[in-house]
This record gives structure tokens, C-alpha cells and sequence, in this order.
């Protein structure tokens, strides 16, 4: 009985300890494959491309990295060389463009992106929520909550939106309840 306890320990820390390894290696992986295709569409010359699929593939790999800036270039780029392509990638590019910009604060610019994403595909639930992100940052929850409740009238199970959506009503009635509004007179 009393070498159960220390197997039982040893199993259930080589347990955790094999999920973990098993984590760390794929998140190794992603980073290995993010990092041999960044490289690969760098000396394919992707960025001097004239296509914009290659540069946008090219600018979400930039994304994925982190590299903010780089990712903005890219991204301009694409837009520029976006000639017969459908309304969707000219709202995937504007969309991850808007993206970069907010990543780097600029959400005045991201908003105007986001909006542009939105004129290509009008139901285009990921540029809704980050619209209303970018809104939110500005701080103009009223806007914001309008268009989370528009990224669940096209998305009911969209749980970005459900979330930031509580998280406005609770901040909408905090405000309400707070002894500033309340002068008591």
C-alpha cells in the first residue's frame, strides 16, 4: 500500500511532463515551419512580386512572426498589385492590414482598413470584431457594442463578440451606477 503513493506520483508527473514536451514541440514546429517559409518566400522574391496572393501569403507569415512593419509594407504592396482578384482577398488583405496597423497602435488608420474590408465583403464577421476593437480602443464603446451585435446577427456563435459584448454591457452599467453620474442632489 504505501508504494502505490510514490508510483502513483511518478506516473502523474511523467504524465504531465509528456503533455508538456508534446506542447513544446509543436509549438517548436510552427515556429521552425513560420521560419523556413519566411525564409523561402524571401529568396523566392516574394517581396519584389508583382502577385498578390504571394505577397499577402508572404505578409501573414510577417504577421504570424510578429514583424509588424514589414508585414504594413507587404501588405501596402499587395494592395497595390490587387487587379482581378475577387472582393474576398481584396477584404483579406485590407482586413490583416488593419490588423498589422492595430498591432502597432495605429487604430485611426486600422478603422479606416477595417472599413474598407467591409466595403469588399459587407459580412465579414473577423473585420467586424476587429472594427469594433479598433473602436473600442478609441474609446467609442457605443460604436463598438453596435458593431459586436452586428458580428452576431451574421455570427450568433461568435464567441470574440459574445465576450466583448458582456464585457461593454458590464462597463455600460458601471458607468451607470458609478457616484459621478449620481449627484444626489
Amino acid at each position: 500500500m504505501e508504494t502505490l503513493l510514490p508510483q502513483t506520483y511518478l506516473i502523474g508527473i511523467t504524465g504531465l511532463l509528456v503533455i508538456v514536451a508534446i506542447l513544446v514541440g509543436r509549438q517548436l514546429l510552427r515556429v521552425r515551419n513560420d521560419e523556413v517559409k519566411l525564409v523561402k518566400l524571401e529568396k523566392g522574391g516574394a517581396s519584389a512580386s508583382k502577385n498578390a496572393a504571394e505577397l499577402y501569403e508572404l505578409a501573414s507569415v510577417q504577421l504570424r512572426k510578429r514583424l509588424y512593419p514589414q508585414a504594413t509594407t507587404t501588405l501596402k504592396k499587395a494592395l497595390k498589385q490587387i487587379t482581378g482578384e475577387p472582393d474576398e482577398a481584396k477584404a483579406l488583405i485590407e482586413n490583416a492590414l488593419g490588423f498589422a496597423l492595430a498591432a502597432q497602435e495605429d487604430f485611426e488608420a486600422a478603422v479606416s482598413h477595417y472599413r474598407n474590408a467591409l466595403k469588399a465583403k459587407s459580412d465579414y464577421p473577423v473585420a467586424l470584431n476587429n472594427l469594433a476593437y479598433a473602436k473600442q480602443r478609441l474609446s467609442k464603446e457605443d460604436e463598438s457594442l453596435k458593431l459586436y451585435e452586428e458580428v452576431l446577427a451574421i455570427d450568433p456563435r461568435n464567441k470574440t463578440a459574445t465576450k466583448q459584448l458582456q464585457k461593454l454591457k458590464v462597463k455600460g452599467q458601471d458607468k451607470q451606477e458609478s457616484p459621478e453620474n449620481n449627484l444626489g442632489f
